[in-house]
């Protein structure tokens, strides 16, 4: 089981930061240095603000992103990728990285769950999940072993249906652009990137997708060229602050 996330005070947090870091050098300069995040790519808008507020208040830091399907992710750190930092979309991905002895101390920081993404106008009519399974309606999913996939499958087999994709893709940001340019009628995506999308698409909600809640883990890896700020933005995400910027974008933050 992964620890559950506490909370802190952005402020706090800021400034012990800065403090941790030493600030800019007594010349004016700042050491310049790189933090590596690797991260789903569903936490891609809320990850990217979090690493914009994290650089102000760390002179001379860049914070590195690295989006995509937290299974690729991980198999890229078990096989010598240099990150500081891991946030998975799914336990599993997670314990890839963990039983390789290359996590340390995974937080549950927030959960996401299943919407079915639609085409502005809803051309194709779709009213509730069992829609998705008629003849005609072409549906994209995320492949199977990537945690938007693994969401899928158990929500289908929990709703009793059999869906054709005609598309499998390898991380929700794509499967959701087969459905923003109007490619397919319906996917299965997570509820944060349907919000991140805007207008562009329309979200329906459908009960069976509580039987398919993914968690997040996060957690600093072992082998971390920059530990001491790798913690840091652990800390940073696991804030109060940080819950209010997941919750406004659709995730369900943990107590």
């Amino acid at each position: 089981m992964f620890k559950r996330a506490l909370t802190l005070a952005l402020p706090a947090l800021l400034a012990l930061t800065t403090a941790a870091c030493g600030g800019s050098s007594g010349d004016g300069a700042a050491k310049e240095t790189t933090l590596t995040v690797f991260a789903a790519a569903s936490l891609t808008e809320t990850f990217t603000e979090l690493g914009k507020s994290f650089e102000a208040a760390n002179d001379g830091v860049t914070v590195k992103f690295n989006f995509g399907s937290s299974a690729t992710l991980a198999q890229q750190i078990t096989q010598g990728a240099p990150a500081d930092v891991f946030a998975a979309a799914s336990p599993a991905t997670m314990q890839t990285v963990a039983d390789a002895a290359l996590a340390e101390a995974p937080t549950t920081f927030v959960s996401n769950k299943l919407e079915i993404a639609v085409p502005a106008g809803n051309p194709a009519k779709v009213d509730d999940f069992a829609d998705l399974a008629n003849k005609g309606v072409k549906v994209a999913l995320c492949a199977e072993q990537v945690p938007c996939g693994a969401a899928a499958k158990k929500a289908i087999e929990a709703a009793g249906l059999k869906i054709t994709p005609v598309t499998l893709e390898q991380d929700v940001k794509a499967t959701l652009t087969k459905v923003t340019l109007g490619e397919v009628d319906a996917a299965l995506v997570y509820r944060t990137d349907v919000i991140a999308a805007g207008d562009k698409v329309e979200g329906i909600e459908f009960p069976e997708a509580e039987k398919a809640i993914n968690d997040y883990p996060v957690a600093v890896l072992k082998n971390a060229p920059a530990k001491d700020l790798a913690q840091l933005f652990v800390t940073l995400v696991l804030s109060q602050q940080a819950k209010d910027l997941f919750t406004k974008a659709g995730f369900t933050t943990t107590p």
